[in-house]
């Protein structure tokens, strides 16, 4: 079955420092394509040094919600002028998280608002992180709200979770749906029902590498290649052969991203 990771974190401590094992076991377990997101100026640095190292990755550049109120006007301007190099792919990772406030959540607010405005002025899609508190949707109808006020393309939604008819909007919005290893934790069954459905042209899976892990993935050691049980999931609720879904995968992060 052919894969993508739509959203791996190769830069990470946990990972950098044998990426390059990492990198050669994802090719053995089928992975043909894996978007290195940014989450602050210097991990969207070196997601591009690693696109040096292994020409078939991509990046993207942005900052997360968590570093929201951290990154200061030079580094957000930095990353503005990376934005426009052809291995940047996506804006990314932004999102809001009123999960965990780590930033505060008028922060957030503006920092989801620059990617969206920086997402327009590049054609790049967004990377949207989204996390509402405990047993709340506030920051996923929020959300909503700003995706239909920009101006930009359809984002990627970053590691699918929330109740169904959240999943139905972002779907309308022409939204790209990602799954991870989340769908596999208590409390995420809604994420199946969305799965069935997103269209054939929009739904991709990911890792969150080296988060979310996956059942007999290491637990704090997620890795790209650990897409492909994911991905095994996403073919049998919905149905279909797994060589076809893989085809298709490949084709929509290829359309997704403008890859040749």
């Amino acid at each position: 079955m052919r894969l993508v990771d739509s959203h791996a974190h190769l830069q990470s401590e946990r990972l950098l420092r044998d990426v390059d094992l990492v990198v050669g076991a994802a090719r053995l377990a089928g992975v043909e394509r894996i978007l290195v997101p940014g989450w602050d100026l210097a991990s969207t640095e070196s997601a591009l040094a690693l696109c040096e190292r292994f020409p078939w990755l991509d990046a993207a550049a942005g900052v997360h919600p968590h570093d929201a109120a951290s990154i200061d006007a030079e580094s957000w301007i930095r990353i503005v002028d990376l934005a426009v190099d052809p291995r940047i792919v996506a804006i990314g990772e932004t999102g809001l998280d009123s999960e965990r406030l780590f930033s505060p959540w008028d922060a957030q607010l503006s920092n989801l608002r620059r990617n969206l405005a920086l997402s327009a002025a590049t054609g790049k899609p967004a990377i949207v992180h989204c996390r509402s508190a405990a047993g709340k949707r506030d920051a996923q109808d929020v959300l909503l709200g700003e995706l239909r006020r920009a101006d930009a393309p359809p984002p990627l939604i970053h590691s699918f979770s929330g109740p169904v008819d959240y999943g139905e909007r972002l779907i309308a919005l022409g939204a790209t749906i990602s799954f991870s290893g989340l769908v596999f934790r208590p409390g995420e069954e809604s994420s199946a029902e969305v799965a069935r459905l997103v269209p054939p042209d929009q739904v991709l899976v990911e890792t969150d590498s080296p988060f979310l892990s996956p059942p007999g993935a290491p637990r704090k050691r997620n890795e790209p290649e650990w897409v492909r049980v994911t991905a095994d999931w996403l073919a049998d609720v919905r149905g279909e052969d797994r060589a076809a879904l893989g085809d298709r995968l490949v084709a929509t992060y290829d359309r997704i991203i403008g890859r040749p």
